[in-house]
């Protein structure tokens, strides 16, 4: 027999520190396996299993395996553990024979102190821990949320009472572009406060049930009243009515349930709404951590890191007298038509920041009453060269970046700078006319994949990843060093940057709004209803801008000659920088070719004021042969870099023998997360909503660049095709064993290996149509029949 025996609680509660703690919830998972072959093992453990996906909750898997760890048979059950992120608590033999069968696992808890006594009644071995638990903290108080009511707001009376408020185009023409942009900013507000103003309320602590409408509300008061006076007379009439009422209320909110998950799903227009929607469905948001910091502790720590960097630097010598490097130039912005307006408007996401006068969503109800005046402000920015004010500032939420991580550290927290829709609007208006410039003249770097149309994370992976197993079939070692830059966004200076644009032909008023839109901006942080004083930003790019990635593009472009100088091949995605190149495994010239690079590319960030963080660079030897092993590292300064064996590269965990065996277990555990969260909802679910979620939520995961896989062995492929099996199950709610060839042919649902394929085919076919990055060209060759 196995058992886990408790002995005594695993926490402490400290009375001295003011803390009110609950009882910790634990999943123990006992497991005896008889003796013998595998056979299914495996394959039953991971449906197990995958009802415990990673949520923090502490997880103990132990029992009598009956395998022998160090046998060749047990790679697949450790690789199997290891992808649930299931750690071995290492133990002495277990068996009187010597070896270890009784095993124990654990995730999201530790164990020390472990003792193993033999028994004079038993082959095996008492095994004895002490589990330490972390005990959940109260809840934080109870914050002051402000809020309008929109629910009864008509957006036709919205759009007329606007129209009527807003001033002529006469009178919108008298005025310069701030004044027109403050008056039509205070104007829209002004209308929204007549109809919805703005009121408090105690933030909800605890899970709403939206599905509740007056009618079932009203039912439930009916039902704990025949309750109540049940419970009073014990009478068998009154437990009838009781019972009838309970049944009657029980299938009415399964109704609503079921209407109001299809609802909110089928509602969704893009794969990110429906993310954020299915998120806040199963986990409303967690209450803010508990901490003594301020709002103006946010924004004055987020100034001096910035402000720290950038004073390491000397003040750049720009040239007053150049010559353009580029023979075209663009010196103004064509204006937009009433129609070009409208189509930004409306094509674009929905986002609402506390900077926006209406919420974008009635922005968008009401826009044929403000696109007349809102091409008028456009139109007269891009003329006079001016970004408007009122659009210069920033909000920021910081957001912790982990769960785990302590809540009172200020550098724990990430900030999220939030800008007004209008304001991006008319950054959208720029970015088209001017990425159309720097395209058609080839000004930007065809190594740079970020937010060009045509370009992905997955181009950009495939082309060095095929680079480096060209070398490795070349019978080469190869080296991948993916760098990192502190702060890159927020540390460009505003004179080197105008400088590049400059050379490459930009001038007159174009130049001058791009010097207005970086100039005198600032930030306010928000932070449990407080908002922070405002904090002047000197150097950087916006953030959460639309021009903000392309500008730094920009920025970065002359880094690539300084790479190739030295024989290097590189890729970047936005601040994302690689650089690679391959080698004899006996060269000893290695490290000197490396060191000098990374010393160049060094000079070149200081140069233009950018922090090369050594610490956080990694790097990847990928060895000609798997059983070949390089052992060297670099010095730079006072930082040594030394090899990784796996390091995540633009969301793939890639490992120094290009296996990707990693990055399927981390796909794995993140797809089986997703499944068990649509599991709780899907009795509520009908098979079109349930696809809909398991297609953006798992199946976007397997897909995502799957074209790296292309090669891999059967076995290695096999994990993610036990996910789109149990998807499928999922879908159509069928049991776990259900035989699932006959619904993935339903789904018309590729198999995962033809999935991989028919991946690589599409791009080598977009490569023959002109459509791929021209980086890819290459690695595709037409076939000419002899």
């Amino acid at each position: 027999a196995v058992c886990p025996v408790i002995t005594s609680p695993c926490w402490d509660v400290s009375k001295d520190d003011g803390l009110v703690t609950h009882p910790v919830k634990i999943h123990f998972v006992v497991i005896y396996r008889p003796p013998g072959l595998l056979g299914n093992f495996l394959e039953e453990l991971d449906v197990l299993l995958s009802n415990y996906p990673e949520d923090g909750t502490p997880l103990v898997l132990l029992g009598d395996f009956n395998i022998h760890l160090d046998k060749p048979q047990a790679a697949d059950f450790n690789t199997l553990l290891a992808s649930f992120d299931l750690k071995r608590v290492s133990t002495t033999a277990t068996h009187k024979s010597g070896n270890q069968l009784d095993l124990i696992y654990t995730r999201c808890c530790s164990v020390d102190n472990t003792l193993v006594t033999p028994l004079h009644t038993s082959d095996h071995f008492l095994i004895t821990a002490n589990l330490a638990l972390t005990p959940e903290a109260a809840h934080a108080p109870t914050r002051v949320t402000f809020r309008r009511n929109l629910r009864s707001l008509s957006p036709s009376r919205l759009s007329s009472v606007v129209a009527s408020s807003l001033p002529s185009l006469s009178q919108f023409s008298a005025l310069d572009t701030n004044s027109a942009t403050d008056t039509f900013c205070s104007t829209l507000t002004s209308c929204l406060d007549n109809f919805c103003p703005l009121s408090s309320r105690p933030a909800r602590t605890t899970p709403s049930a939206p599905w509740l409408s007056d009618v079932l509300r009203e039912h439930r008061s009916k039902l704990r009243a025949a309750e109540r006076k049940w419970l009073k007379s014990r009478n068998s009439t009154d437990l009838s009515v009781y019972q009838s009422l309970l049944s009657s209320f029980s299938a009415n909110v399964f109704t609503a349930k079921t209407s109001y998950y299809h609802d909110k799903i089928n509602n969704c227009c893009d794969a990110r709404t429906l993310f954020k929607t299915f998120s806040s469905l199963l986990n409303p948001p967690p209450p803010p951590p508990q901490s003594t910091l301020t709002a103006d502790d946010f924004a004055v720590f987020f100034t001096n890191k910035t402000r720290t960097i950038s004073d390491q630097f000397s003040t750049p010598q720009t040239e007053d007298n150049f010559t353009t490097t580029n023979a075209h130039s663009f010196s103004s912005f064509s204006p937009l038509s009433e129609t070009d307006v409208s189509k930004l408007i409306l094509s674009s996401h929905p986002t609402t920041c506390p900077l926006d006068p209406i919420p974008t969503h009635l922005l968008q109800a009401i826009s044929s009453s403000v696109i007349p005046s809102l091409t008028h402000i456009i139109n007269s920015s891009l003329h006079s060269g001016t970004f408007p004010s009122a659009f210069k500032q920033a909000r920021v939420s910081p957001l912790l970046k982990k769960p785990s991580l302590n809540p009172a550290l200020l550098e724990n927290y990430r900030p999220v700078s939030l800008l007004p829709f209008i304001a991006k609007t008319l950054e959208r208006a720029v970015f088209n006319q001017l990425s159309m410039f720097l395209v058609q003249n080839n000004l930007l770097d065809s190594n740079q994949s970020g937010f060009k149309s045509g370009h992905s994370t997955e181009t950009a992976l495939l082309s060095v990843t095929e680079a480096l197993r060209l070398a490795r079939a070349a019978s080469k070692s190869s080296v991948l060093i993916l760098l990192d830059l502190s702060a890159a966004f927020d540390t460009v200076n505003h004179q080197i940057l105008l400088s590049t644009l400059r050379k490459m032909g930009i001038s007159g008023t174009a130049l001058q709004w791009l010097n207005s839109y970086l100039s005198d901006r600032s930030f306010m942080v928000s932070w449990r209803g407080e908002v922070s004083k405002s904090q002047q930003l000197a150097t950087g790019v916006p953030q959460g801008s639309v021009l903000g990635p392309l500008l730094f593009s920009i920025y970065m472009t002359s880094l690539g000659s300084v790479i190739q100088k030295h024989g290097f091949s590189y890729h970047c995605y936005a601040d994302d920088t690689q650089l690679y190149f391959s080698f004899q495994p006996d060269d000893p010239t290695v490290v000197a070719r490396i060191s000098a690079c990374l010393s160049d590319i060094s000079s070149w960030m200081n140069d233009h004021h950018l922090q090369l963080n050594l610490t956080k660079t990694e790097l990847l030897v990928v060895p000609a042969n798997p059983s070949f092993h390089h052992n060297f590292s670099i010095q730079l300064g006072s930082s040594t870099i030394t090899p990784s064996r796996t390091a995540r590269n633009l969301g793939v965990v890639m490992d120094h023998q290009l296996s990707f065996t990693d990055h399927i277990a981390t796909t794995t555990r993140s797809c089986r997360f997703a499944l068990f969260n649509i599991r709780k909802i899907r009795p509520f679910l009908s098979e079109q909503s349930t696809q809909l979620l398991v297609q953006a939520l798992v199946l976007s995961r397997l897909d995502y660049c799957n074209a790296l896989l292309a090669g891999l062995p059967a076995c290695t492929i096999k994990p993610l095709q036990l996910i789109q099996n149990a998807a499928a199950r999922v879908v159509f709610n069928e049991p776990k064993t259900a035989h699932v060839t006959p619904l993935l042919i339903r789904l018309h649902w590729l198999p995962v290996a033809a999935r991989i394929k028919f991946k690589v085919l599409m791009l080598a076919y977009k490569t023959t149509t002109g459509t791929a990055p021209t980086y890819l060209n290459s690695l595709v060759q037409s076939y000419a029949p002899s």
